[in-house]
């Protein structure tokens, strides 16, 4: 164990973990990064495939983010954003507001994923009330639905794993049937199950008609769920029935936004060709949108809900607020982000960069250890059929001794990589991906050397 790494344990309390199995499996000490690696303190290099908790877009000490942030911080650091404001704050709003076509804007700044989500629960309960619809307080989210583990984004998040602790503590919110393609029967097409997902949220909206104030959804990929996936076609039905029984429908595009589904936002592709776009009611972003340099969350909101605190009376205008709200240097970030992906055309690199990994991930669809191998723009998955003790812990602990840092979720692999990889990277990523894979299915030979026996299961 390295020196900061045990000084780590000592006086760190990190997220995620056990802390008393960390004795035996301690935390990786990054002393710094470049581009797609991360360079522990004894020299060591590993390649970030999950981008350090899918925040990373274009790798690590990025020289364009790191120039935007030193001219902020020579200019401006920060400064409150109530009765101020500052330039950076204002370029993000309206970029992101064009990118919705004008849709959605008057941005709302918060610090982290989980403080978007409980904004914009409360901005729908309390515009409701504005309107004289308070009855209108009840919440609708996806079974394995994920949104942050503050107590209100808790109340709307289905795993298990997180919830279930707090549960005494939580607001009762209404679970459906997630539209997660791997639930597929035998017989039953992808659009059979997306219509039937769609049937029981159509019987909730009715049954509680009048009582629910919004609908939370992570559009296209469910990540804490294992990148579970689901269709497009879904998407534009839920927009449909939020506003035949007039709820919010709230996308959460933490984890799915910037790009990471192939489209800028995720539900970009609700919208048919040649049709009117379809857009949700809110959309929440974070993680992606600083590049992976500072916390800053963005809810976007439409006019309508905007306008429904209009008002002169203290209680009736939204009140939430932190201090650090709208950084300066985290939006600075932010807009150096989105320059990013207006004058390098990223999406479309992606696709073209990309290609060697997305071969690789095809050719797997007849490996019979696997199930479910799945793409969604820069996200790689597939399910492991056999039931390995800690075999999340095992993959990680492999994959380190392959320059590998990567996290699976219960059996599920994935990569979700930064986006400023050659075709070789991916091609490499790939294969260390599968060799990873074969030592940790040669359990009699590869496994226990990686993680101590007599660990327990779990988080």
């Amino acid at each position: 164990m390295s020196d900061l790494a045990a000084r780590s344990l000592r006086s760190v309390w990190h997220p995620c973990t056990r802390m008393k199995r960390a004795q035996n499996t301690p935390p990786l000490a990054i002393a710094r990064g470049e581009g797609p690696w991360l360079f522990d303190t004894q020299g060591r290099r590993y390649f970030d495939a999950i981008s350090s908790w899918w925040v990373n877009l274009f790798g690590h000490a990025d020289p364009t983010l790191n120039a935007a942030l030193k001219d902020q911080l020579d200019t401006l650091p920060h400064v409150m954003l109530a009765g101020c404001t500052q330039e950076s704050a204002v370029q993000v709003a309206e970029k992101l507001s064009a990118r919705t076509g004008g849709v959605l804007g008057h941005a709302f700044y918060g610090s982290d994923g989980a403080s978007a989500v409980e904004i914009a629960l409360k901005m729908s309960f309390h515009a409701w009330r504005n309107q004289g619809q308070s009855e209108k307080r009840e919440f609708v989210c996806l079974k394995n639905g994920y949104h942050g583990e503050t107590l209100g984004a808790l109340s709307v998040t289905d795993v298990a794993i997180f919830r279930d602790a707090y549960d005494p503590l939580l607001m009762r919110a209404h679970t459906v049937m997630s539209p997660d393609l791997r639930q597929a029967g035998p017989d039953e097409t992808a659009e059979q199950l997306t219509q039937r997902a769609l049937q029981a949220l159509a019987d909730l909206l009715q049954a509680r008609q009048g009582q629910v104030a919004a609908l939370i959804i992570e559009p296209l990929i469910q990540c804490a769920a294992g990148m579970a996936m689901h269709q497009a076609s879904y998407l534009r039905g839920v927009h449909g029935l939020c506003q035949q029984w007039g709820v919010h429908l709230i996308a959460d595009e933490i984890a799915v936004g910037c790009g990471r589904t192939g489209t800028f936002f995720a539900f970009e592709q609700a919208t048919l060709p040649g049709q009117q776009a379809v857009w949700p009611d809110f959309i929440t972003l974070s993680k992606g949108i600083t590049g992976g340099y500072l916390p800053l969350s963005v809810v976007l909101v439409r006019d309508e809900i905007y306008q429904a605190f209009w008002f002169d009376d203290a209680a009736r205008s939204f009140l939430h607020s932190h201090s650090y709200s709208g950084n300066a240097l985290a939006c600075r970030a932010a807009w150096a982000v989105l320059e990013r992906f207006e004058h390098d055309d990223v999406l479309a690199r992606n696709v073209q960069l990309s290609a060697p990994l997305s071969q690789a991930w095809h050719a797997l669809q007849g490996d019979e250890r696997l199930s479910h191998v799945r793409q969604q723009g820069m996200v790689w998955a597939f399910d492991v059929k056999a039931e390995i003790p800690d075999f999340s812990e095992r993959f990680h602990q492999a994959a380190r001794s392959r320059e590998l840092l990567i996290r699976p979720i219960g059996q599920t692999v994935y990569l979700m990589p930064p986006y400023l990889l050659k075709p070789d990277d991916y091609a490499w990523a790939a294969e260390q991906t599968l060799a990873t894979l074969q030592d940790v299915l040669n359990l009699e030979t590869a496994v226990d050397r990686f993680i101590p026996r007599g660990i327990p299961d779990g988080c």
